[in-house]
């Protein structure tokens, strides 16, 4: 069965299509970095109105890189939930027309547990891709959300730590727009910080002393420590590497901070396995530090499959499909999943 997916929950365009929930025939992004670059951050009116100007060609594109047409998709799968609400709608609109004026099946899919799946699916000639059996531990990271789970099967995770103010991925481009390195900031940052020392500042890690938090994380404490009092955490003179040491230091505590909640998971659940998606799973510390950990093992998405992408949306998609499952014309796109971020304490 060949799925067409579409995924619109933020600012890049992407349509894919996927084999029986596997391999990946197509995949198609078209990123809208150059108009949110100005404002170092996504504006929603721009993502929008960009989704309904590119959504038709994006597809067309897919289908073809799949050597395919239009009347040969045998289901379409898209993100209803989460994201900006302006631009799941488009998706989602796309979505419905095509499947209705075919005949085919609809499914409306949660596209954060859709980064949990991305690494199930194979690219091209990357040669096979060894399922990863049930349960794991799942580790969303993304400029939305920062989410700890365990997964028992393609769509059944519980939550067991999320973030308490923002999520990781915000506080990567928070602090690289402050400090002017660039858009996106996540990218900009990973990559300025292999020339950086992570040593030359001392940033402290947060303290979520109260209720029941030992897997939730809190960034909103680092960021500020970062934007508004470097120097009183600073160990190293300022020099003239001080932009990549910044961005080390930064990396460093963020990824901790991340760590060090899912590590307490691994340690009280006893699950040694370790799936991570979202753009933040693209992060070479983060890769690096989780393959490093004795008694875990780690598994990534390919890097072009971390961020948002069509590939993922049509893999799980065929999932529910092949479970009998049909989202109904009139389903709805959401912004928010209920339980993706907790309060404190």
């Amino acid at each position: 069965m060949r799925v067409l997916g579409i995924e619109t929950s933020c600012d890049e365009c992407a349509c894919a299509v996927v084999e029986d929930g596997r391999r990946v025939l197509s995949n198609v992004v078209a990123t809208q970095i150059h108009f949110h670059t100005p404002y170092s951050g996504v504006v929603p009116e721009i993502a929008s109105r960009k989704h309904v100007e590119w959504i038709q060609a994006v597809a067309k594109k897919a289908l073809e890189r799949a050597g395919m047409e239009s009347g040969d998709v045998d289901a379409v799968a898209v993100t209803g939930r989460p994201g900006l609400l302006g631009s799941l709608i488009v998706g989602l609109t796309f979505a419905k027309t095509f499947a209705w004026a075919r005949g085919i099946p609809l499914i409306v899919v949660d596209h954060m547990k859709a980064h949990l799946y991305a690494s199930q699916l194979v690219l091209g000639d990357s040669g096979p891709v060894e399922p990863v059996s049930y349960p794991f531990l799942g580790l969303l990271v993304s400029g939305g959300h920062t989410i700890i789970c365990r997964a028992d099967g393609f769509d059944d995770i519980t939550v067991l730590g999320t973030t308490i103010d923002d999520a990781v991925g915000e506080a990567f481009d928070k602090v690289a727009k402050h400090y002017g390195f660039g858009y996106p900031g996540g990218a900009v940052i990973d990559r300025m910080a292999r020339d950086g020392d992570p040593k030359a500042f001392r940033f402290p890690l947060p303290s979520l002393h109260k209720g029941d938090h030992r897997y939730d994380v809190s960034y909103s404490g680092l960021k500020n420590a970062v934007i508004n009092q470097l120097e009183r955490f600073r160990v190293k003179p300022a020099g003239p590497n001080e932009p990549a040491d910044i961005a080390a230091a930064f990396q460093k505590t963020a990824v901790r901070i991340l760590l060090r909640a899912l590590f307490n998971a691994a340690e009280d659940s006893g699950l040694s396995t370790v799936v991570s998606g979202g753009g933040v799973a693209a992060n070479s510390l983060l890769r690096k530090s989780l393959a490093e950990k004795p008694g875990l093992r780690a598994v990534f998405p390919p890097p072009e499959l971390c961020g948002d992408n069509g590939a993922m949306i049509a893999g799980i998609g065929y999932r529910y499909l092949e479970r009998g499952d049909r989202s109904p014309l009139d389903a709805t796109a959401s912004a928010r999943v209920a339980g993706f971020k907790k309060k404190y304490p």
